[in-house]
């Protein structure tokens, strides 16, 4: 049998302080992570040790024998009936106001303590090294040693979305305490990286998405002249690349490549701000972006996009609020089955129309000239126009569909999938259904100056949202009978 080389962990300990729990996760990660990166760069200057190399993920443990009265009002918090229950933790540095949140909370809830320790699920050398920039792991045959031989690989049984879907059984009866394993953060922070070209560290709490470049330019627009009013409270602005200033004046440096999906972030020193995410056109690049941007457990997600207008009552430039989906973009199907209702969340629908009124000088009745609140219907297929539209028209029309987008549903679903407060204001870009599709010289004046305001509504949205309480935010509507206690 070959021997296996570990780090020398503390033993597991009881813990009533949410601060030195996560003190303590982050000492047992440090440990692990610094010891497989040093064997890992002895072996590949001298070659394979006579050892397979392992470390294993931190640990929060939590075990209760009584049904705990908590406030009903809360959504998270709380286990939801006796037991053992238990989450694999990765870069505790990164989810430290977080972790210590949901543990403290935990604590508080039950009167009991969590016990910290190092888990028995492995730590692969991809993650644990990704953080030293100075090593990289070379491909499979390309060192002198098979590598899965000596150290741990990527494992497809704990990174998954089981425990997110409901489908998770504990093979030893320990329930999950977090919506998310250790390795299924981990895969996501790599990808997030790769497909936004800026590190995880810089996401905010509230992410708007958008399908146009358009709205890019007016975001660092609006970044600058945050940056320039002490009083706002944003102290950063990232680009591409990892590029930051912060004051308004300051170049910004270009961007080496362009990723698939530009991804900006207006930082707060609590990380409270905006991130806008371009994730270009299509169901499939909403699902990549949500999929990997769930595991950061953001405050909320708006989904700030063009779309179809299909009444003819609508104009160019007419704001659609998403109060229902029509889910036809599939990529969620094995996921969310698409019986699954989908609803509104009032914190965030009333947070929308109120920043609708603000920024358009708009209220009440008058409000109704440029926005309409209704059914979008969410599709797979760009050039839909083209096909014979008899089935699609009378689905759309059974539906009460207003307008018709790539992205919405998708965002959406996989906001109610992740438990993240999820809304989606949309802005007409064409009629298709009467003539007026999407070309060159279509754009009215009316339309242009709309767009320049659907960004502003998009952020004073998340302004308003940011100073709701994490309890009202978090609505019961999104977690089902047996909930993981962590958001």
């Amino acid at each position: 049998m070959t021997k296996i080389l570990t780090p020398d962990a503390r033993p597991a300990e009881d813990f009533m302080d949410a601060e030195a729990a996560v003190a303590r996760l982050e000492e047992l990660y440090a440990q692990a992570t610094e010891f497989l990166c040093a064997h890992f760069s002895t072996a590949m200057s001298e070659g394979a040790p006579q050892s397979r190399i392992r470390a294993f993920y931190p640990e929060v443990m939590f075990k209760t024998s009584t049904f705990a009265q908590v406030d009903t009002r809360l959504s998270f918090g709380h286990v939801s009936a006796p037991g053992s229950f238990r989450a694999t933790i990765t870069r505790p540095d990164l989810f430290r106001s977080y972790l210590t949140q949901q543990i403290g909370l935990l604590i508080e809830n039950h009167d009991q303590p969590v016990i910290i320790g190092a888990s028995d699920t492995p730590i692969p050398v991809h993650f644990a090294v990704a953080n030293d920039a100075s090593i990289t792991v070379p491909q499979e045959g390309a060192a002198d040693f098979t590598l899965r031989d000596v150290f741990d690989v990527p494992d497809l049984s704990t990174t998954n979305d089981d425990i997110v879907n409901g489908t998770y059984t504990p093979a030893d009866g320990v329930g999950a305490l977090a919506p998310f394993t250790a390795q299924r953060v981990d895969y996501s922070l790599a990808r997030l990286a790769h497909y936004t070209a800026t590190d995880p560290v810089h996401f905010q709490n509230h992410v708007l998405f958008t399908n146009y470049q358009f709205y890019v330019s007016e975001f660092e627009a609006y970044a600058r002249q945050q940056l320039d009013d002490p009083a706002s409270g944003y102290t950063a602005f990232v680009s591409t690349d990892n590029a930051i200033i912060t004051t308004g004046d300051e170049p910004l440096a270009e961007a080496i490549k362009i990723p698939q999906m530009p991804t900006y972030h207006l930082k707060r020193a609590d990380g409270s701000g905006i991130t806008l995410v371009n994730i270009g056109v299509g169901p499939s690049n909403a699902k990549t972006a949500t999929d990997h941007i769930a595991v950061l457990r953001p405050h909320a997600w708006l989904m700030v996009g063009h779309c179809a207008g299909l009444r003819n009552s609508q104009a160019l430039g007419d704001f659609v609020l998403a109060h229902a989906y029509l889910r036809e973009d599939h990529v969620l199907d094995d996921d969310l089955p698409v019986w699954v209702p989908i609803p509104a969340l009032a914190e965030i629908q009333i947070a929308l129309e109120q920043a609708v009124a603000e920024v358009t000088a708009l209220e009440g009745y008058e409000l109704k000239r440029i926005m309409r609140t209704g059914t979008v219907a969410t599709i797979d297929n760009r050039n839909w126009e083209l096909r014979d539209q008899s089935g699609p028209v009378q689905r759309l029309s059974q539906s009460r569909a207003v307008a018709l987008d790539m992205e919405s549903a998708t965002i959406a679903a996989n906001g109610y999938r992740f438990r993240v407060p999820y809304g989606t204001l949309l802005c007409v870009s064409d009629k298709p259904l009467h003539g007026e599709l999407k070309l060159p010289g279509m754009a009215s004046d009316f339309y242009k100056t709309q767009v320049t305001r659907h960004l502003l509504i998009g952020i004073q949205a998340m302004e308003r949202l940011r100073t709701m309480p994490l309890e009202r935010i978090h609505s019961r509507k999104l977690r089902s009978f047996e909930e993981t206690a962590f958001l």
